[in-house]
């Protein structure tokens, strides 16, 4: 059996095959106060000027499972403002400020959201934070749209998630509670809202209302919503090609990637492996369904890769087993549901794509046009959006989508 390549790129993937989930329904929970935890203004990292972390007090919060072998844990400066706490509870949530988040010149305060498997750091302060290949490309920069923004006089803020794959519904939820935060201290009646992949699907979530019973309405508060890379019309990259993706996360054929497996078992030389613990059919990624659809009556599957039918379809191939994307859609896929809610006509919604399927030592997306993870087509629909007022695609990879020059600047002219 022949090992494939997989570098710091697979263990920095934005997308963590870029997945959310939905649970079943909650019991009724009760909404809660947002309290401020603690305040770190000295020995950070990035540029940050100021973090606080803040604790949703809702019931509606709910511990949640991280992979057992610590692949999904904290480190460095994130597990530090968690308060130590390598897999903080979920009622957890960062909140970063930027060196001009008092003093900025733009009237409406900016917030980032950073997608699965990221931190603020890594997505909008330093791509260069995982090293070489991190970012998309081999060599990375040491700063990121945080520092262009806050340059140009943005007040610029960013949420950062205790569960860097969680709930699609929390994170919804948190992104609510970091806008009132915002508009508390900077006094803007509204706030722009920049989600790059997960993030911006779960930032649609909150403008559009999709919510849990005990969630928070939109509350008429965000003046512009930038899709960056956004599966709006979903995603099937993890279970389009064969058993390319386990390579990179089965840890006997020497995974590490934080993110779910199509399958529930592999065979690693000669042996066949059991982790359902890492798949799609598992608990350790509770953001891992939300964004799956099906595109196969669009792009035909590559049928040349191994085990490319039971993959997609389900069953036993020659060398992994699984249930098939339907399964993962069926537990859990709000794709429909999000474009049925559809985003208000207040809210302009701008759709930052990329069509360079070249993110390095990565198998990417090639069976349709795509930004190497998200097909063109999925990131530039326009279903359910009331108000689409641009929508641009540059020749970038998913993972430069955050930081490359001409994707920043087209950001900040849609700003304005």
């Amino acid at each position: 059996m022949r090992r494939r390549p997989w570098g710091r790129a697979a263990a920095a993937l934005t997308l963590a095959a870029c997945a959310l989930f939905t649970t079943p329904a909650a019991p009724a929970a009760a909404a809660g106060p947002v309290t401020l935890e603690a305040t770190y203004t000295t020995g950070l990292e990035n540029g940050w000027a100021r973090v606080e972390r803040y604790r949703d007090g809702s019931s509606g919060f709910q511990a949640e499972t991280y992979p057992p072998d610590g692949r999904g844990d904290h480190t460095g400066q994130t597990k530090r403002l968690f308060g130590d706490v390598a897999r903080p509870h979920s009622s957890r949530f960062l909140l970063y400020h930027a060196p001009g988040w008092q003093t900025g010149a733009k009237a409406t305060p900016v917030l980032l959201v950073h997608g699965a498997n990221q931190t603020a750091d890594l997505a909008w302060a330093n791509p260069n934070a995982r090293g070489s290949y991190g970012c998309g490309q081999a060599s990375c920069p040491t700063t990121g749209l945080m520092q262009h923004l806050d340059a140009q006089g943005y007040k610029v803020f960013a949420i950062g998630f205790p569960h860097v794959t969680g709930d699609g519904y929390y994170w919804s939820e948190q992104i609510h509670d970091a806008v009132a935060q915002i508009r508390a201290k900077t006094g803007a009646a509204q706030v722009d809202v920049i989600g790059w992949s997960k993030g911006a699907f779960n930032a649609r979530m909150y403008v559009s209302s999709l919510r849990r019973s005990w969630g928070t309405a939109y509350a008429g508060d965000v003046r512009k919503l930038v899709l960056v890379g956004g599966p709006n019309k979903g995603f099937d990259w993890g279970y389009r090609h064969g058993w390319t993706h386990d390579f990179a996360i089965f840890p006997e054929c020497g995974g590490s990637l934080n993110a779910p497996a199509p399958h529930t078992r592999m065979v690693c030389y000669g042996l066949w492996r059991d982790h359902p613990e890492l798949s799609y059919e598992g608990d350790a990624y509770p953001g891992s369904d939300d964004m799956l659809y099906r595109w196969d009556d669009v792009y035909p599957l590559p049928a040349a890769e191994q085990d490319w039918y039971t993959t997609y379809y389900g069953g036993t191939g020659f060398y992994t087993a699984g249930r098939g994307i339907q399964y993962a859609i069926d537990r859990g896929s709000l794709v429909r549901s999000l474009i049925t809610a559809g985003t208000p006509a207040s809210v302009p919604v701008y759709q930052l794509c990329g069509n360079s399927p070249d993110m390095a030592l990565l198998h990417n997306e090639h069976t349709g046009p795509s930004d190497g993870a998200v097909f063109v087509a999925s990131c530039t629909a326009a279903d359910g959006v009331a108000n689409r007022s641009a929508a641009a695609t540059l020749a970038l990879n998913h993972l430069k989508l955050g930081w490359a020059t001409n994707a920043m600047n087209q950001i900040t002219t849609w700003l304005g």
